[in-house]
């Protein structure tokens, strides 16, 4: 299969074989050319060359209802769920059943949905509405929604980003139940831990094309070494940490969502000098919120925030990078970048008309030019030139520019949202590094991120967060499954 998009060959002539009965993991960088390969199996694009075959029979889909009925089902990792609607009414959607009259049969979908739940494991009620169902459970209707339409072939496209460790568990254990049953399983994902526990086979895309198979008995350097092309260190290399005083203090914190409801519900925490503080939790239980607080970019409704000792509470992002913040956010492109401004310019976007780079409103853009330089070979940063747009840069290089820039000025407090989100393990490893550096060199440091296997390799200490409250601080010796509960609300099970 090979697709185009102008100048650019997204899938360069990859074969891929599936057998029934198998977890096949696709596994690559990102940009890699992963999801453009999905698509062209699931209808939502078309090959420029190349075909696929399906039990002997060449098949050519012009849209995903045509892939659906062919016996091939995709769970996105941003479900395709109608929140308002039950669990039977979007299992069915695009497919009702019918009885006399044209009405629809919900008895019908509902004894269906029992049937195939309890033939697989995926046990839920079909008239809970889907938005108040766990993640957890959320992700198993999409599954059983492939599976009452009968699929034989099921895509999970990165399907644990959103789970805490026991909902993953729960998954892996699907879909080798799945497979088991002879169903068919296209695994797509970035965690080698997860690749080496549920995959049969291993197919590794770089740049568009195959580069070779692997097995799960593969070690994850050499994993990664095949997705990247070179030797990557996995572990991260960290002393014991020295921590000094308190340089964020967090004090019963009140912040509101989009629609005006607590996201952060009375929050408080310390980060102290010299210390990783890893803010663990599921995405959407007030993470966001929180730094965008502490960045200033979201208002205080009550409750303070300390920057050595000094009240940033409500004050101006200005006011508060000024005060010591280095802040990484969690959309790199939405808020960290202009997009359409060079590499050089991006680099000073946040000392934009401060000495040396502007005097008496007038740039000085060789100052400009001269910090770029420096910037651009101190943090490996690859571009063609300073000049150049930064949107053309890839992910990991448009993330080494705001690292860069917030690291490159005197801190007291660095704060990463999602560090890593999107990044190739290559990229992983340097910002990593960056991080600890900062720990270090004396100054407290707060990353928030999703992934729990970058949390209990960088943190020094773990707070996890669910529903808006801080329901635990641990070490980082605390058991995955302690740190689960915790990220779903159970407290006292996971002090126990």
């Amino acid at each position: 299969m090979t697709k185009r998009f102008d100048t650019l060959t997204a899938n360069d002539a990859i074969d891929l074989v599936v057998e029934p009965g198998q977890i096949h993991c696709l596994l690559g960088e990102n940009g890699a050319g992963k999801s453009t390969l999905m698509n062209l199996i699931f209808g939502l694009l078309r090959p420029d060359e190349g075909q696929m075959i399906i039990d002997g029979e060449p098949v050519w889909f012009s849209n995903s209802g045509e892939a659906v009925r062919r016996g091939i089902g995709m769970v996105h990792q941003h479900f395709m769920l109608v929140p308002v609607f039950s669990v039977a009414e979007n299992v069915v959607l695009g497919f009702e059943p019918t009885k006399s009259f044209d009405r629809l049969d919900y008895t019908k979908a509902r004894d269906d949905i029992r049937r195939v739940s309890k033939e697989f494991g995926l046990e839920v009620d079909p008239d809970a509405i889907v938005e108040e169902l766990p993640v957890g459970l959320q992700q198993r209707v999409e599954i059983l929604k492939a599976l009452d339409h009968e699929a034989e072939l099921l895509i999970l496209d990165e399907p644990t980003a959103v789970l805490t460790p026991q909902e993953i568990d729960a998954l892996m254990a699907i879909m080798r139940s799945l497979a088991d049953s002879g169903k068919s399983i296209l695994f797509i994902t970035h965690k080698l831990k997860e690749v080496k526990e549920v995959a049969d086979v291993i197919t590794v895309i770089r740049q568009g094309r195959v580069v070779g198979t692997a097995q799960p008995s593969d070690s994850e350097e050499s994993l990664a070494s095949l997705m990247v092309g070179r030797e990557v260190i996995l572990t991260v290399d960290k002393s014991p940490r020295e921590p000094g005083d308190d340089v964020l203090e967090i004090r019963d914190l009140v912040v509101r969502d989009d629609r005006g409801l607590p996201a952060v519900n009375g929050v408080s925490l310390e980060v102290r000098a010299g210390e990783i503080l890893a803010l663990a939790g599921v995405q959407g239980n007030g993470q966001t919120e929180l730094v965008e607080a502490l960045a200033g970019m979201r208002p205080v409704e009550s409750g303070t925030i300390k920057l050595r000792g000094q009240d940033i509470t409500n004050k101006s992002p200005r006011q508060i990078l000024d005060a010591g913040l280095g802040h990484v956010p969690e959309d790199r492109q939405r808020n960290g970048l202009v997009l359409s401004m060079s590499v050089a310019d991006n680099l000073v976007l946040n000392t934009p008309r401060r000495a040396p780079f502007a005097s008496r409103g007038t740039r000085n853009l060789a100052a400009v030019r001269e910090n770029a330089d420096t910037v651009v070979k101190n943090f490996d940063i690859r571009a063609t030139s300073i000049g150049e747009i930064v949107s053309s840069l890839s992910g990991g290089n448009q993330q080494k520019v705001i690292v860069a820039r917030e690291l490159s000025r005197p801190l007291s407090l660095f704060v990463a949202s999602q560090p890593t989100r999107g990044l190739d393990v290559g990229s992983i490893e340097y910002v990593h590094k960056q991080i600890v550096r900062q720990r270090d060199e004396g100054i407290g440091v707060m990353i928030v991120s999703s992934e729990l296997d970058e949390v209990l390799s960088l943190g020094d200490r773990i707070a996890v967060m669910h529903q808006g409250k801080i329901t635990g601080v641990v070490d980082p010796g605390t058991s995955r499954e302690s740190i689960g509960l915790l990220m779903a609300g159970v407290v006292e099970e996971a002090h126990a």
